[in-house]
């Protein structure tokens, strides 16, 4: 893995936040795209999402899951 997901784990890990919700998929075009993880701490939130099948540069070799993704970021769409 190019993207070191074991690294940022342990990163979300130290922020101490609660977890508001487990690994779930989230689709498009009724496929799955990737895994969400969602935290919380008082006000804050924040969702850690993949995008299956995705190396380093996602956006070259995913495009067509990574615009959605952006896109519902950007709207404030949760995943």
């Amino acid at each position: 893995m190019f993207v070191p997901y074991v690294g940022t784990e342990e990163w979300i890990t130290s922020l101490n936040l609660s977890i508001d919700y487990t690994w779930r998929p989230w689709f498009v075009n009724g496929q799955v795209a990737g895994y969400t993880k969602a935290y919380t701490r008082k006000a804050y939130s924040l969702t850690y999402a993949t995008v299956k099948g995705a190396g380093h540069a996602a956006t070259e070799y995913n495009p067509r899951e990574c615009f959605p993704m952006i896109d519902r970021w950007l709207s404030y769409y949760y995943i």
